[in-house]
Formats: C-alpha cells, sequence, structure tokens
C-alpha cells in the first residue's frame, strides 16, 4: 500500500464520490435508452457487459465495457491527480465497490470485472494490459466470460509482483477476492458444467 499523507477527512469525500461514480449503473442506462428492456429481467439479470450481450447489441455491451471501465480509471486519475496515490487507491477500491453495490438499484450491483480492468489500467496500465491480455487469452480458449474474468483476477496479483508494482498488492488482491466472491454462482455453475458462453442469450 502506498503511503497514507492525505487527512482522513479528504480521503473520506473521495471514497465518498468514487463510490458515486462507481455505482452509475451504465448497463441498465444504456439498454433503457437503446430501448432494449430492463436488463435486471434479461439473461441472468446482471448488469455488466456480458449479460447486456444477450440482448443481441454488440454495440450496447461494447458501450457497457468501456464505461464501466472509465468509471473506474477516471475516479483513479481524477484522485491520484488531485491529491495523490494514497486517494487514487482509496477512489479504485470504492470505485469498484459502487459497481457491486450500487445504491441506485438497491445495492445489486455488477460482478466488476470491467471495473476493475479499467481501475488497473490507470493505476499501473502495464499490469491493467497484463490483466485484459489475460482475460483475452482465456475467452479466446474457453468462449466462457466468468471463466475469463476469474483467471484474470486471480493472476493479477503475480502480475502486480511481476511487473513490480507491489505497492498495489494489496488493494489487488481484495479487488480480486471480491470478483471471486460476486462470481459464487458462476463457480457453481462452472463447476457443474453449465455455465453458458460467450454470446449465449440465456443463463
Amino acid at each position: 500500500m502506498p503511503e497514507f499523507v492525505s487527512s482522513p477527512a479528504l480521503l473520506l469525500v473521495v471514497a465518498l464520490l468514487g463510490y458515486l461514480l462507481g455505482s452509475v449503473p451504465f448497463g441498465v442506462v444504456i439498454t433503457r435508452a437503446m430501448g432494449l428492456g430492463d436488463l435486471r429481467q434479461i439473461g441472468s439479470g446482471n448488469i455488466g457487459a456480458t449479460n447486456v450481450l444477450r440482448t443481441g447489441s454488440k454495440g450496447a455491451a461494447a458501450a457497457t465495457v468501456i464505461l464501466d471501465a472509465a468509471k473506474g480509471g477516471v475516479a483513479v486519475l481524477i484522485a491520484r491527480r488531485l491529491i495523490g496515490e494514497d486517494a487514487a487507491q482509496i477512489a479504485a477500491l470504492f470505485a469498484f465497490l459502487g459497481h457491486l453495490y450500487p445504491v441506485w438499484l438497491g445495492f445489486r450491483g455488477g460482478k466488476g470485472v470491467s471495473t476493475f480492468f479499467g481501475t488497473l489500467l490507470v493505476l499501473a496500465w502495464p499490469v491493467g494490459l497484463a490483466a485484459c491480455a489475460t482475460w483475452a487469452v482465456t475467452a479466446a480458449v474457453s468462449r466462457i466470460s466468468s471463466l475469463s474474468g476469474l483467471v484474470a483476477a486471480a493472476l493479477s496479483p503475480v502480475w502486480v509482483l511481476v511487473l513490480g508494482q507491489s505497492q498495489m498488492l494489496l488493494l489487488v488482491v481484495l479487488l480480486a477476492a471480491l470478483i471471486f466472491w460476486r462470481h459464487a454462482a458462476n463457480i457453481a455453475r462452472l463447476r457443474a458444467g453449465t455455465e453458458p458462453r460467450i454470446g449465449a442469450r440465456k443463463a
């Protein structure tokens, strides 16, 4: 972890603003704006890009990936530029929590993979690129989005150490653990061999 030199009050403000930014449910907003229905009533009911893809709109899914990633990255970028590295990591954590547990949706949010990638890309872009590449390779082989996200999350602490970014190790381990927590049902389906593949319209 970085040295915490900012005042607790300032970091509390960063946490709150990061959480509110992370809470914006772009998947729900985009699908409604495009007339695709209520995302929470489609497929798995999740608000992330994989479920958006089940509407049949690749454009909506791509936009959701970009915006969900951007909200994590933007939170980190603003906090780092205005305050410092300690604030950047606080912003990363709370933007991620906002996506997982958004106040606007009764604290029922997404699973965090896109926001995780966006956060990593701004915190330390080599780590972010390594995590994205891990996802892409796993997805190309397995065609299973959840497995790809889990493998990327599991290997991210390794990339942090290999690429010399140990100051963010604790944060990345925590975010990866939360991704596994949010994917509990997916893990059960993976074990049962019933997890849907990328592009499937049903959960």
